[in-house]
């Protein structure tokens, strides 16, 4: 299997290479193999993805809103013909099973693109009546930003970002994770089919380097990070010494509470959703479990009877439900947090091996692992593993569980499971997250904000929200009388 790109970085409206760079590898989790050699960015390549931007960004700030989303419109199109195609190429890179890239990664991408396309012509300014004079407010792009992805969703995350950028004007110099570099390289040779003028979409590759020095750079207005919470520190930090504008979406420890009036069927549908999709690496899952006391024993016995009916195989085959993990280092974190399960005395009630697929080897699969009788205290209830481990966890009151679910460091997300809806609006509103659920998991419609509150990030992606960080807003005073002075 073979998915060698023309050349590592595309600037300027064409793919170019960087014989200096350090050599970048994307591995087929499934199998071991290199699909893809590519060289890192060194800080001259990214210093010239950000003067093409410098360059494509007055030619887009000026181009027309109804025409920019026009681009947009066209370039969703295109993502969706060639769905399976890219759908592919995501799996090959990330190890995700086609069954689930076919819905969940170009096609989510394209539907952001077409959501961001519609919404460009009506990013207005408002006028305001000031009895004789009058002011007048203009939204405008920011200038170049510099975006950051990580490897669980790298289609879907450089268009969550491109999307909002581009429908204010704002010019793009995005860097995917280095463990999946493939799939922006295609959105930016799509990009450029769809009409959008040279430069205002670039991809450099690289290292945590390659990343620090787009951040640093004076040329750049703002950086959007989808990472881990220390990255998101480091880029934090670095963007604060020039005041760039910053968004950053972290990671997570998320409570999905489970009390004894929910379906159970239902709520054991929505933990495996929040721990086993794309084996658990997501970070708005719900990793913490929380089931009221009442019908703990029958939520846990459905569980481990649905979790055995998963199923591991090769990626590229769609009746595959279950793939592997993105990388050697990614299963090496997840066994050693099994391990601190086991030996903080959790109960182990499925799972917790690596897997042995047939006819794959080398191939980096864990099974879907559930604990129980987990206790807040242990490693594997407050910290995240980002793999297919569930941590359950009881509970008998109310208070109780909200007090439990808000005692992390994280707020990305939240979910309640409950027939009483008085009770699930009133849980919703006192849990400290910034994207919640009630009788489901881990949906993420484009038209919805997404987000986290504390050590989750700032900001957020999607929906109107979005706008305002990738915009600013000028205020025009217009006199239409004489101006009076002391003297």
């Amino acid at each position: 299997m073979r998915a060698q790109p023309a050349a590592s970085h595309f600037i300027n409206g064409k793919p170019c290479e960087d014989a200096a760079g350090a050599v970048l590898e994307s591995r087929y989790p499934a199998t071991g193999e290199v699909i893809a050699s590519l060289r890192a960015a060194t800080p001259e390549t990214v210093n010239a993805a950000v003067a093409a931007a410098r360059s494509g960004f007055k030619v887009w700030a000026a181009t027309p809103p109804v025409e920019r989303g026009r681009v947009l419109r066209r370039a969703a199109d295109i993502l969706r013909e060639r769905n399976r195609a890219l759908s592919e190429l995501e799996t090959l890179d990330t190890g995700k099973p086609l069954q689930e890239t076919l819905v969940a990664d170009a096609a989510s991408g394209a539907d952001c693109l077409e959501y961001y396309g519609g919404l460009t012509a009506t990013l207005t300014g408002e006028h305001i009546d000031l009895g004789g004079s009058f002011a007048y407010t203009r939204r405008e792009p920011l200038g170049v930003v510099g975006a950051i992805g990580a490897w669980n969703y790298p289609m879907q995350i450089a268009c969550w970002k491109a999307a909002p950028a581009l429908a204010c004007g704002n010019a793009v110099v995005f860097k995917p994770s280095e463990v999946t570099p493939l799939s922006a390289l295609k959105l930016a040779e799509i990009f450029k089919e769809a009409g959008l003028p040279d430069g205002v979409f670039n991809v450099v590759q690289g290292f945590g380097e390659t990343g620090a020095h787009l951040v640093s750079h004076p040329d750049v207005a703002k950086v959007s990070l989808t990472g881990s919470v220390p990255t998101g520190k480091r880029v934090a930090a670095t963007a604060a010494e020039t005041l760039k504008h910053a968004t950053l979406e972290l990671g997570g420890k998320s409570p999905l509470i489970v009390f004894d009036d929910a379906d159970v069927d239902n709520a054991v549908s929505a933990a495996i959703n929040a721990n086993f999709y794309s084996s658990g690496q997501i970070c708005s899952n719900g990793t913490r479990v929380f089931v009221q006391k009442g019908i703990k024993d029958a939520f846990l016995t459905r569980l481990a009877e649905r979790t055995a009916n998963a199923r591991l195989g090769d990626p590229m085959d769609e009746s595959i439900d279950t793939g592997p993990l993105v990388s050697q280092s990614q299963l090496d974190k997840v066994m050693a947090y099994v391990d601190k399960g086991v030996a903080e005395g959790a109960r182990l009630v499925c799972g917790g091996k690596r897997a042995s697929v047939d006819g794959l080897p080398d191939g980096l699969f864990v099974e879907p692992t559930v604990f129980a009788d987990v206790v807040d205290h242990m490693t594997i209830a407050r910290e995240e593993i980002f793999g297919p481990v569930m941590c359950v966890l009881d509970f008998e009151t109310e208070d109780e569980a909200v007090a439990r679910a808000n005692a992390t460091e994280f707020g990305l997300a939240a979910g309640v499971f409950t027939r009483d809806l008085q009770r699930g609006h009133r849980v919703i509103a006192a849990l400290h997250a910034g994207t919640c659920w009630i009788n489901t998991y881990n949906l993420t419609p484009v038209e919805m904000p997404f987000g986290g509150y504390k050590m989750s990030g700032i900001g957020r992606e999607n929906g109107h929200a979005a706008i305002a960080h990738y915009s600013q807003i000028k205020s025009v005073y217009v006199e239409m009388g004489d101006v009076e002075s002391a003297y």
